[in-house]
């Protein structure tokens, strides 16, 4: 090894270059090489380090048989013994995310080995394992790939040889939740003040108690009578027609689709199915008015218990979709809805 310390890499089935979703059920399975962001990684540690193998598991068959390939990874971790566990970059992958997540959080708590993986601070996986592991802040995808892989191999670099890492924003990484003491030249009260008399004067100035933002949406009025209502009905779980004319991601989307449903009584088998990547989809496909119940809706329809059920249905897929996203498909969707005199929404999940 010529003194270089050793790094054991984490892929999914994709960035392990095995194949897409139609691999996403593989097992774990260790090889004694550098695989897809291993070997740029690798060339960002600057020869303090080096890979020693990858471990590549389909994004389906972890989130699946957690405690089952927790086992194999552990195992192969300790027969491997490095020196450090990397894991992604996910970026906002949320079954990559989570599955790089709890890998990280069982080699730390385990093993005692530490953890460097890299995500957008939206995937679900950040909160299960940021104060564990370190979690480099990326973009929420791949294209951000160059700037993940040398934020990542700087902190390993200094977890593998002990060096404190520096405030958050400086490093790069995602906060902990964490707080440390430390000794400045001005005390809390006189940096307080100095902060008040700044934003009076309209001056630029930092806080040192960030608080979380909350979007606040102030409930529509009720529905004064549903016998005389127009209503849509909208999904984030993934049920589209066949062939997925739109391409709608099966995970992180980037749009939403609308289908007219006008001349259905509710979604057949044979014309609609769900290509949603975050649960078994077996049950939804076999009927896909179980997640989109466009059956009842018309049937509440011919009973009058409505007036009307809106002539297009909206679907997109929810899982690792950002919060940004959301939001922007949430208007564009409102926007159609208001115009068209739609009165109220059925919104199903998963």
């Amino acid at each position: 090894m010529s003194g270089k310390f050793k790094v054991l890499y984490y892929v999914n089935q994709f960035f392990g270059q095995v194949g897409g979703e139609d691999k996403a059920g593989m097992p774990p399975e260790y090889r004694p090489e550098k695989v897809g962001p291993a070997l740029g990684f690798e060339g960002a540690l600057q020869g303090e380090g080096e890979i020693v193998g990858t471990i590549i598991c389909g994004d389906n068959y972890f989130n699946e048989n957690k405690e089952k390939s927790l086992e194999f990874l552990l195992n192969t971790i300790r027969e491997v013994s490095p020196d450090l566990v990397a894991a992604g970059p996910a970026f906002n992958a949320g079954r990559y995310g989570v599955a790089c997540a709890e890998l990280a959080k069982a080699v730390v708590e385990e093993l005692k080995i530490p953890v460097v993986t890299g995500m957008y601070v939206e995937n679900p996986g950040v909160d299960v394992c940021k104060d564990k592991a370190i979690v480099v802040s990326t973009a929420d995808s791949a294209a951000g790939m160059r700037k993940a892989l040398p934020a990542m191999a700087a902190i390993a670099v200094k977890l593998v040889k002990g060096i404190e890492l520096d405030a958050p924003e400086k490093e790069g990484y995602i906060p902990r939740g964490m707080r440390k003491t430390l000794f400045v030249e001005k005390r809390g009260s006189q940096r307080a003040v100095e902060m008040l008399i700044a934003r009076f004067k309209g001056e630029v100035f930092e806080t040192e108690m960030p608080m979380p933002v909350f979007d606040q949406v102030d409930p529509a009025p009720a529905i004064k009578d549903l016998s005389k209502a127009t209503i849509a009905l909208c999904t984030s779980g993934g049920i589209v027609p066949q062939g997925n004319p739109d391409g709608i991601q099966s995970a992180s989307a980037q749009k939403w689709g609308k289908y007219d449903v006008s001349g259905m009584d509710g979604l057949n088998a044979s014309d609609f199915y769900s290509t949603h990547g975050g649960y078994d989809t077996a049950y939804a496909n076999e009927n896909p008015n179980r997640i989109a119940p466009l059956d009842i809706l018309k049937e509440f329809e011919k009973a009058g218990f409505i007036g009307k059920v809106y002539d297009w249905f909206f679907t997109t897929t929810g899982t690792g979709t950002s919060v940004s996203n959301a939001q922007k498909f949430g208007t564009e969707i409102g926007k159609i809805l208001k115009e068209a005199g739609v009165d109220g929404v059925i919104l199903t999940s998963t």
